[in-house]
């Protein structure tokens, strides 16, 4: 009833610290759910009616009893009295019979109603939330933590599911005990009933208060293990990025740290739900205090209205009306729980209006596009950084079939006009127009549909190649895929694959090299045949002799189109139609190559820049203007980086990171990873808390003195009865306030036990989830990088563990234990004091004992039984809805919000399908444990009356084992109510032991290992054989041999995918090679200390990882053996070429480079990475196209700033771009896993062999 008043008040205005949860169910469900809720409001009936059959019963046998007493001496009227106990007896004991059957009824169908209407409404909530997520304009991604999203997704849904089951119908159950209790009590004695009611207030306004209190608490837990979550994903994303610089152990502070918070607020919450449950335990017990001495008093001023039966019967009925309001308190907790979680999951759904909204059906859609562009007076500035001007006025006019391209510095505002037109972000001030319509009356799909766009940093999705260019067009034929593939080059490497099209790619295409992902980002906009084609750096990461057929392939698609091209290699736009030159956020010049060669402006200097870069390559000027800086993001300082996908990993770090997702596991495998799982004993489990041992031993002995606190009130419950017995009224009196007394010391010593249980366990519990999340994140970062490659340990995979596994083991320790004590402790007092008093009786109920017993465990074992299977099937949701957020600017580009939505949705349908079937059952179970204590009931009182017929007790002993007993059941009910932990809690916990003993193939933290004073850099890879692990079918490296003395440089060329990262990844010890040795001053690396070796390294890689933290501490990441001076710093900035611009920002070395670096454009981003490898002062460098991401006039300098930085060190570079390395001591051209010549630039140039045909590729172009 209460729910029902909620529900019309609440549904349409949310309030602050928590919403109305059901907001999303529909008509049926609110019926079912009303049916639901008007079985548990009559299932709550049962036990006060009980209470009047049990009144009754008592009058007749006091009565007959006495009767039998006083006429002793008559033969005829003992058999009169026995024949009546007898027919009364039966009559009560099919009374409650009846109740009994009612009750399996109703209860089977409360639960099953509750659990079917709220797994129907989570699914949708999960569906909203992604969706809304999906929808969401990308200033709003800008200031939202992706990691956070994750959590929300996980966690705080499944939170919301908790509070939408049948934790409410139960509640309402026992409001309507209370309520039903109350009424018969008012019935039956008014007075008696008033005296209890004076205290209820005091109940109610404790209940609500706590209510209150634990929601802001939840809801601050929740938030600041958010922050934790979003800490382990980012540094999972980099994974490889932390190993290399040695930064495992600065990962787990970072992650500790931040649990801090989080566990301090479950102690808190911990604390208050025992406190509240423990003040209500003493109200109640003093609210019996009152009442039995009132009753006693009343029953002796007006014997005619109240008899020991009606006493009794308001009595219990009253009694068992507060016990029911003390039991459903905590299925309140669940509620509010609920409430403080659906406030932020509803609050993103209902962000409505959104400017920019891609599933909005309104907007012109004009029926062709002819492709006129025109960019009126823009000025902009990302939302997320208000102060830094990055548009200031820009004019430029794109008539269609034209190719414009824009050229400038890094973070002029290239790629934000790119992001302006396909309408991720609206300008501050003027406007866009497509053939004369401005954008923004236009449909935002419609537009971006049109729109093909290939970018610097491709982002691929971890299916196979040919779902990847279907992305581009949803209703592509194989044929148009052909086509598109045959156009962007990509046609020779896929027909060598295994599987062709159907190859996987790997999480964010790990499994592909950066060249190979780039074409087939090139297949995937060209397959829909766009009008207008936006190509940012479309080239930049392809070797040299697919980049001029790629050019080629390129120049052949903009033929017809509107093209828009972002370039710093000069070379691939000299045959644009228009060239715009940016600087400072405006277009300062534009006209053709020749035009703007003869004015001698903007564009004129990076030309010539590059002219005098590459001069000193000997014979070759032309290749001066192929080949050009390559890339970058110009997207300067801010949002997201101007490729589509938001999240670059670097090109080491990505070439084969883990697959979120390869083809789905049938269910015997998924089976069989299941019971691959330790068995854990409760045992197991407990040692894990082991060094929490003192608070548990003072929590254990306080739920084995709460144990007693039953027994003890069913105890003085029987004498109070016998009170009733007493004829002399003083005597009565004087005895009932002694009673009283006691009662209330009992509420005394039940509320200090809740506190110590709460404190103790809240304490253990935290600390355990604490220590736990930590050795778990530990373990995570100690296994191999093959381990990341294996889809099962999916980024996505890992935080939804680290999230919620450590937090279920905490439900299987401490007050599990607490709740086995308590109950072990109730059960024995119980039965030796039922023993005690009438040993028959006793036997019977031990008789019936299994039955409650078997009424739980089945009820558990159900509950054991979906928890892992539900795990299993969300983490692919997970997954999936990872990797679309992470992805989101590529899948918002691509216009495949639906399709991910859709595909999000069919991973929910097995969990939705589970809990449909687990439904029944689980009421099923419920309503049996339920109705049998009803069952037993009825044997009880059949014998009972039976006994005291044939005079082998009297009817207060039968009284007396019969509350004992009851008391007890109802204290060991409630540990029912935490089978569901259970069952978890035992899956976590196997998953946990599996993984921390877990010992990987190469151990960072091993400290085994030779680590030589001296070390002079001297490599050399001998007959090298290497597969990587998720594919080991396919060869990488077929006996790579090649070396590099003491302060050489060794130049790795050759095409995509011929193992040249791989062999840098073999340096670092990511993997280990499956033949051959890498040799470190002609030490086998396997022998050497592995975190030793990798501090003689320095990584650059092509795509660089930042972390979201200052620039100062991104620098300083590079080496986490020591802290590094701020002079350090700035002496690596400035050889890096970045020292000037950090100066010229706003917060200096403390300016936030965002998330995954996102707040800086790629080519600063490449010279934070730059300046990080040089302050670790390595042996080595390894330099994996470290300069690729620059502009022109960074470029050269950071070139000379490598240069030196090389002088003395052993260095291998990795490049392209073959300018940069033409003076190199040794340049090794690999092909097929092999090394095909080796020399210097000269001598290779004589031989005319592969590195020849190399350069001639270039020149050619």
């Amino acid at each position: 009833f209460l729910m029902k008043k909620e529900k019309d008040g609440t549904k349409r205005t949310p309030k602050n610290g928590g919403v109305f949860p059901f907001r999303y169910a529909t008509c049926c469900e609110v019926f079912l759910m009303v049916i639901g809720l008007l079985c548990s409001a009559i299932h709550g009936i049962a036990l006060p009616l009980m209470c009047v059959v049990f009144g009754d019963m008592t009058d007749n046998f006091v009565q007959s009893g006495q009767q039998y007493f006083t006429n002793l001496t008559s033969i005829l009227n003992k058999k009169v009295i026995f024949n009546l106990i007898y027919i009364f007896s039966y009559r009560n004991a099919y009374y409650f019979v009846g109740i009994g059957c009612a009750v399996l009824l109703l209860g089977t169908f409360q639960v099953m109603l509750f659990l079917l209407t709220a797994t129907k409404q989570t699914k949708r909530i999960r569906e909203k939330y992604f969706h809304a997520i999906l929808h969401q304009q990308m200033a709003w991604f800008d200031t939202h933590q992706i990691g956070v999203l994750n959590v929300r997704m996980t966690d705080d849904i499944n939170t919301i599911n908790e509070g939408l089951g049948d934790k409410i119908c139960v509640f309402v159950q026992f409001f309507c005990t209370f309520l039903t209790g109350l009424i018969i009590g008012f019935v039956f004695g008014w007075k008696l009933t008033l005296v209890i009611l004076a205290i209820s207030p005091l109940l109610a306004g404790s209940a609500a208060v706590w209510s209150k209190i634990l929601a802001t608490l939840t809801s601050k837990e929740l938030s600041a293990y958010a922050k934790a979550g979003a800490v382990a994903e980012e540094i999972l994303v980099a994974i490889r990025t932390v190993v290399a610089f040695n930064g495992q152990k600065k990962a787990v502070e970072k992650y500790e740290n931040n649990l801090e918070d989080a566990k301090n607020y479950g102690i808190k919450k911990a604390i208050t739900t025992n406190v509240s449950m423990g003040l209500t335990q003493f109200v109640i017990f003093g609210a019996y205090a009152l009442a039995f001495w009132y009753g006693t008093k009343l029953s002796v001023d007006e014997p005619e209205n109240y008899t020991i039966g009606k006493t009794i019967t308001v009595f219990f009925s009253v009694m068992i009306g507060a016990f029911s309001l003390g039991q459903g308190a905590p299925n309140l907790e669940a509620i509010a729980k609920a409430r403080g979680a659906a406030y932020e999951v509803y609050k993103t759904i209902d962000q409505v209006p959104r400017p920019i909204d891609s599933s909005s059906k309104e907007g012109h859609k004009p029926d062709h596009v002819r492709g006129d562009i025109e960019f009126k007076d823009i000025h902009f500035n990302y939302p997320s950084r208000k102060e830094v001007k990055i548009l200031q006025g820009v004019n430029l006019t794109v008539p269609r079939g034209k190719t414009i391209a824009l050229v400038g510095a890094s973070g002029c505002g290239k790629s934000t006009t790119i992001q302006l037109l396909q309408r991720f972000y609206d300008p501050d001030l003027g406007q866009i127009t497509l053939d004369g319509h401005d954008i923004r009356t236009l449909n935002v799909k419609w537009l971006r549909e049109n729109i093909g766009i290939v970018s610097q940093e491709p982002v691929l999705f971890g299916t196979t190649i040919a779902e990847n260019i279907r992305y581009g067009k949803a209703d592509a034929t194989d044929e148009d895929i052909e086509r598109a593939v045959k156009e962007a080059n990509a046609y020779d490497f896929i027909a060598k694959l295994p599987d062709k099209l159907n190859t996987m790619v790997g999480e964010r295409g790990a499994q592909l090299s950066g060249g190979q992902k780039q074409r087939i980002a090139i297949a995937r906009a060209l397959v829909k045949n766009p009008k207008i084609l936006l190509l940012d750096e479309a080239t930049s990461a392809l070797d040299t002799q697919s980049e001029s057929i790629v050019q080629a392939a390129l120049d052949k698609a903009r033929a017809g189109r509107t093209t828009i091209m972002i370039a710093h290699r000069l070379s691939t736009i000299r045959t644009a139609d228009v060239i715009a030159g940016f600087s400072n956020g405006q277009v300062v010049e534009q006209g053709t190559h020749r035009e703007l060669m003869a004015k001698k402006g903007v564009y004129y200097s990076l030309v010539m820049q590059q002219v005098l870069e590459d001069n000193s390559l000997p014979d070759y000027n032309d290749l001066v203007l192929y080949d050009m800086a390559y890339t970058e993001d110009s997207h300067a300082l801010e949002g997201e980086n101007g490729d589509l996908g938001g999240n670059s990993i670097h090109r080491v770090s990505l070439r084969r990171k883990s697959t979120k997702k390869k083809p789905k596991k049938s269910k015997k495998e998924k089976k069989e990873d299941e019971s691959n799982l330790p068995d854990v004993p409760l045992s197991r489990i407990l040692a894990m808390n082991k060094p929490e041992w003192p608070y548990l031993l003072f929590g254990v002995l306080a739920s084995l003195v709460g144990g007693g606190v039953y027994p003890c009130v069913a105890i003085l419950f029987a004498k109070i009865i016998g009170v009733f017995a007493e004829i002399d009224p003083e005597v009565k009196r004087q005895k009932t306030l002694m009673f009283s007394l006691l009662f209330l010391l009992i509420g005394g010593v039940a509320f200090v036990t809740y506190f110590i249980k709460g404190f103790m366990f809240g304490k253990s519990g935290e600390l355990l989830t604490m220590r736990l999340r930590k050795q778990v994140f530990n373990a995570i970062l100690r296994q191999e990088i093959g381990w990341f490659d294996d889809h099962e340990n999916a980024v996505g995979v890992l935080t939804t563990r680290l999230a919620s596994d450590a937090s279920l083991v905490k439900g299987a320790t401490g007050a599990r234990l607490g709740l086995l004590t308590n109950c072990i402790c109730t059960l024995t007092i119980a039965i030796v004091v039922a023993f005690v008093f009438c040993w028959q009786l006793t036997l019977l109920i031990l008789a019936c004992v299994p039955f409650l017993i078997g009424a739980n465990f089945i009820q558990m074992r159900a509950m054991a039984g979906h928890a892992s299977k539900d795990q299993g099937a969300l983490e692919q949701s997970g997954k999936i809805s990872t990797e679309t957020v992470e992805n989101f600017k590529t899948v918002v580009a691509l216009t495949r919000e639906d399709v991910f939505f859709y595909k999000f949705m069919d991973s929910l349908e097995r969990p939705y399908k589970n809990g449909l079937v687990k439904a029944p059952i689980y009421g099923l179970t419920f309503a049996l444990s339920q109705a049998i204590p009803y069952m037993v009931n009825a044997a009880i009182f059949r014998f009972g009356a039976w006994l005291i017929a044939h005079c082998y007790t009297q009817y207060e002993n039968v009284f007396l084992v019969f509350s004992v007993i009851i008391f007890a059941a109802m204290n060991i009910g409630e540990s029912s109510s935490f089978a569901p932990d259970f069952g978890k809690a035992k899956t976590a916990a196997a998953r946990i032991i599996k993984l921390l003993e877990k010992d990987p193939e190469i151990d960072i933290y091993s400290e085994e290992g030779k680590k030589p004073s001296d070390f002079a850099g001297n490599i050399e890879f001998r007959g090298i054989h290497f597969a990587y692990p998720t594919r080991q079918n396919v060869k990488v490296l077929q006996g790579l041999n090649v070396s590099v003395g003491p302060g050489q440089t060794l130049a790795l060329v050759g095409e995509s995918g011929c193992g040249k990262s791989t062999s840098v990844q073999l340096l670092e010890r990511f993997y280990n090679p499956a033949e051959g040795q890498v040799l470190v001053d002609g030490q086998d690396a396997k022998t050497l200390n592995l975190a030793w070796l990798r501090s003689q390294l320095g990584l650059v890689s092509q795509e660089p990882i930042l972390f979201d933290c200052t620039i100062t501490e991104n620098i300083q990441y590079g080496d986490n053996s020591r802290v590094v001076s701020q002079a350090e710093i700035e002496e690596a900035a400035k050889k890096a070429n970045i020292h000037d611009f950090i100066m010229g920002l706003p917060e200096k070395y403390n300016t936030s480079v965002g998330d995954k670096g996102t707040q800086m454009s790629g080519g600063q981003k490449q010279r934070i990475a730059i300046a990080r490898a040089l302050v670790r002062q390595p042996k080595i460098l390894l330099l994996d196209e470290a300069t690729s991401a620059l502009d022109t006039e960074s470029e050269k300098i950071v070139q000379q700033a490598l240069d030196d930085a090389r002088l003395g060190r052993t260095c291998i570079v990795i490049a392209h771009r073959l300018s940069t390395i033409h003076n190199a001591d040794k340049i090794a051209v690999i092909q097929n896993g092999q090394v095909a010549e080796q020399g210097t630039h000269t001598e290779l140039m004589a031989k005319e062999g592969a590195y020849f045909a190399l350069v001639n590729a270039q020149v050619n172009h």
